[in-house]
């Protein structure tokens, strides 16, 4: 039995928890504001609000409804655009979106008011404009500037939020009933558990998933395992980051101790995918979708990373996250083993990390090719390279020739162009709809200079030997 509550209804149903959340809500329930747009999770039109009790406050995040499992809300406060309807007015954000003449069919303004609003209500926003909050949605009419004087009027608004729901129950962004989920989530039991040895398929937040398989797993049982605890969190121990496999990347960025020890995080993080697919994509899923352009993948290719692995038997083993991928859509993972964790060393003096993507579209999209780098310098000299590149090999390529060579060399112009050749030799890339080999060389081989422009900005000619 599956149990949570819808707006203001608190939900039981025996309903398959493999059936997409978009499915129930408009089916089950004929609530029809949520629409029905891509069913991949790109456009934003089925974005609703998942709140989850934390420490007596309930915390909310925009997801996209058609790509996440029903057995996900179970415990939780689901918010459709119906939930946030106001007795015989607008709520703020319809309101300013009416005021700026900011929609036009109307068919994507639900996901977009839906997203206005959960930027509203939450608290912990490290990415902290409407705009952050909306680069998941998509509207083919309007054009989107309006759209985003909608959302300053809302930043300007809040510039005097003072973090209460009360407030924001006064200020008409959401109804009275908002108050009351905090107690109502207390009495929920929570009957879903994950049971690795009883499952089919493992799904934890279905972003890749149920872009390509939906139909099947609604009929399905699936093994849930994005509540699974012993999957989730953060933790530095010694000089050793340990992240669960269940970490969303919101949570990476959401993280101080993680945030503070990357600069530049929040620009890295703000290019992969959107607000809604972060709040659901897991690391862990990133890393078996195995895809060769994989943000996460790259990301901690280049951290140097371990992977900790465990099976139905509560056996575990760790393995370099460099063998990890061994083909196209190849890994090493036994049938009966999960993933669990990835652990990497921390970032010291000396130590230095930048992450570069080129994709048609700044937010939501995949790369046509990204990169990532992580160089330690002592005594002016290279003592350790981790390099990986995406989108030009059959796997998330990590560049251990060309880390090789780096090794032990001082960091100049003659000696990154040479590390470019061999990056050269150690990639293959085919042409295919996001470039042609020839475009995906190209690209490789600027994202490398960048990481070297990016970490070392001061060395004016450094920069421009490597221009040349």
């Amino acid at each position: 039995m599956i149990q949570f509550i819808l707006n203001n209804e608190v939900v039981k149903t025996s309903e398959n928890n493999g059936i997409t959340l978009l499915d129930f809500i408009r089916e089950n329930k004929s609530l029809k504001g949520t629409k029905i747009g891509c069913r991949e999770g790109d456009c934003g039109a089925c974005t609703v609000l998942v709140g989850e009790l934390r420490n007596d406050k309930v915390t909310y995040q925009s997801i996209t409804s058609c790509i996440s499992p029903l057995g996900n809300a179970n415990g939780k406060h689901i918010v459709t655009v119906e939930g946030i309807n106001l007795e015989g007015k607008l709520n703020f954000a319809q309101q300013v979106m009416s005021n700026n003449f900011a929609t036009q069919c109307g068919f994507c303004t639900p996901g977009f008011v839906v997203s206005m609003t959960g930027y509203a209500v939450e608290n912990n926003k490290v990415l902290n404009s409407c705009n952050d909050a909306i680069s998941g949605n998509i509207c083919r009419c309007t054009g989107y500037k309006s759209i985003e004087k909608a959302g300053l009027e809302i930043e300007k608004k809040l510039e005097n939020k003072n973090h209460q729901i009360k407030w924001l129950i006064d200020e008409g962004f959401v109804p009275n009933y908002f108050e009351t989920i905090p107690e109502k989530l207390k009495g929920i039991q929570k009957v879903l558990k994950s049971e690795i040895k009883n499952a089919g398929t493992v799904v934890a937040n279905g972003t890749d998933l149920y872009v390509r398989y939906a139909d099947k797993l609604s009929e399905e049982k699936v093994n849930l395992i994005a509540n699974d605890a012993s999957l989730k969190g953060i933790n530095l121990s010694g000089d050793v980051f340990t992240i669960g496999v269940n970490t969303t990347v919101t949570e990476l960025l959401e993280k101080d101790l993680f945030r503070e020890n990357i600069p530049n995080l929040k620009s890295f993080i703000k290019l992969v995918s959107s607000e809604q697919i972060r709040n659901m994509g897991t690391i862990g899923g990133n890393f078996v979708n195995a895809s060769p352009i994989g943000d996460m993948s790259i990301f901690f290719l280049a951290m140097n990373s371990v992977l900790n692995i465990v099976s139905h038997s509560g056996s575990e083993r760790s393995i370099s996250f460099q063998k990890f991928h061994q083909d196209y859509k190849k890994y090493d993972l036994k049938e009966n083993e999960i993933l669990k964790s990835i652990s990497f060393p921390i970032l010291k003096k000396g130590d230095y990390f930048n992450f570069e993507k080129v994709s048609k579209r700044t937010h939501l999209d995949i790369a046509s090719v990204n990169s990532a780098g992580r160089i330690s310098i002592k005594d002016g000299v290279i003592s350790d390279a981790h390099f990986s590149v995406g989108g030009v090999a059959a796997i998330p390529k990590y560049l251990s020739k060309t880390n090789e060579f780096l090794k032990g060399e001082m960091i100049v112009s003659e000696t990154i162009h040479l590390a470019e050749k061999i990056m050269q030799s150690e990639i293959s890339p085919i042409s295919d709809v996001r470039g042609t080999s020839k475009y995906k060389r190209l690209l490789a081989r600027q994202l490398f200079f960048a990481h070297f422009v990016k970490l070392f900005p001061n060395d004016v000619e450094l920069n421009r030997m490597i221009a040349v």
